[in-house]
């Protein structure tokens, strides 16, 4: 529990700050490539001259590798450690951002999104995962919400930096360049980088290929916590992060008649309100557990009806004040998709939470994929209407809910149990 000192947990201090911060750095970078295509979209539709179901392939397929290596990363950093899962995904995004900015035709670009997926899908399971070997258990709701607003930094440089070095120096300097970062942390991760405090070091786990990992598998999703945690992930990520990574800004110039400038000044603001209520939310729940499940749902419940309001909008445009307060919603999405972790984690041993956390993180980014091949789709076959495309979002919210909402008295009975079994535990240490 958040709340709940255990025997055995690392001591944090300056030196976990500091190997927590090497790690953050790699996924800041990874989310910074990430996100370049969503203030390059217009700019790759012209250079690759294709329509919009073929724009959402390049995330599409991006974020199907991503979705579809989540549990193997998960079984990776149990298995191998932070170190060099982190260093193999430096190195694949980075190759992967630079054979984006080289990319001569539609089928090449395409296949450097997978290999950037790829390399991304390597880095947030590993940075939680150093979070809870450096860290005592009852911090870890602030370090994840902290791991996601680094993350979030990352969007920004995206919406502030690389559009400006799009429409400055021109698509490959701005791409190449951009990669330079990859190198950088790659370095750091291999020169400083370690996995674990001293006297910390996790206990052995005798391999066995196949059963290990369904073993591994099988016994994360039997808790009902792991499958509320990735319920939770599902419903309150997607929506704000298919605005970000490829829809916001056609919407908003498109649809909505603003400049490109001012809706790049939107989707910072959506990164601004990600930032700030992480922060809020991660020291409430860190403060009163209970607030876990609340929050998602009051989250879902504001970006539905604010989507809706925008969306039917009797005017042939929503008011500047409408955009901005869903902006301002849609930022909460990321830290209430944070929480998802938070019902994974004390669900888990030590021992299994990277495979837990691979089966949690999966879950927004098969609902991102999802509603972004629909709004694609879906736009193509009504001639650009954003109204029709953009319902699709909530269809997937009432699905996650109804599993969030089948799960929470399960998950909630366990995780009472657990507590149960720890405390007494902790009385039957010898002193």
């Amino acid at each position: 529990m958040s709340g709940t000192t255990l025997p055995g947990d690392p001591p944090g201090g300056r030196r976990a700050v500091a190997m927590w911060s090497i790690g953050v750095s790699v996924y800041f970078v990874a989310v910074i490539f990430r996100t370049s295509l969503g203030v390059a979209g217009l700019d790759a539709v012209e250079r690759f001259h294709v329509g919009a179901s073929a724009l959402s392939t390049f995330s599409i397929l991006q974020l199907l590798v991503y979705a579809g290596m989540q549990i193997p990363v998960g079984l990776l950093v149990d298995r191998l450690g932070t170190k060099k899962v982190l260093s193999l995904g430096a190195v694949l995004f980075t190759l992967g951002q630079l054979g984006f900015a080289f990319s001569p035709s539609y089928g090449m670009a395409l296949a450097s999104r997978a290999l950037l997926g790829c390399g991304d899908a390597l880095t947030f399971i590993s940075v939680l995962r150093l979070g809870t070997r450096w860290f005592p258990v009852r911090r870890g709701p602030l370090v994840a919400q902290l791991a996601g607003l680094v993350g979030m930094a990352g969007n920004l440089v995206s919406t502030l930096v690389i559009a400006r070095l799009l429409h400055g120096i021109g698509w490959t300097a701005a791409f190449a360049g951009s990669a330079l970062a990859g190198a950088v942390v790659l370095v750091l991760t291999l020169l400083f980088l370690k996995d674990h405090p001293e006297g910390h070091e996790p206990a052995p786990s005798a391999h066995q290929g196949a059963v290990y990992v369904r073993r591994q598998i099988a016994a994360a999703w039997r808790e009902p916590g792991t499958r509320l945690g990735m319920w939770v992930h599902f419903t309150t990520q997607f929506p704000a992060m298919v605005f970000l990574l490829l829809w916001g800004l056609p919407f908003l110039v498109q649809a909505q008649g603003l400049s490109r400038a001012t809706a790049g000044e939107l989707l910072t603001l959506v990164v601004l309100s990600n930032m700030m209520i992480g922060l809020v939310y991660g020291q409430v729940v860190a403060r009163h557990h209970a607030a876990r499940l609340p929050l998602a749902l009051g989250t879902v419940a504001a970006t539905a009806l604010v989507w809706a309001v925008t969306l039917a909008y009797p005017a042939e445009h929503a008011p500047m004040w409408l955009l901005a307060v869903l902006c301002v919603v849609l930022g909460a999405c990321g830290p209430a998709s944070m929480l998802g972790f938070d019902f994974a984690r004390p669900a888990n041993p030590p021992e299994r939470q990277g495979t837990a956390s691979g089966i949690t993180n999966m879950g927004g980014f098969v609902a991102s994929m999802t509603t972004l091949f629909a709004v694609g789709v879906l736009l193509d076959a009504t001639g650009d209407d954003y109204t029709v495309a953009f319902s699709a979002v909530f269809v997937l919210q009432a699905l996650g809910v109804s599993q969030i909402l089948r799960l929470r008295g399960r998950a909630a009975r366990r995780e009472r149990e657990r507590l149960v079994a720890s405390r007494v535990e902790t009385v039957h240490v010898p002193a």
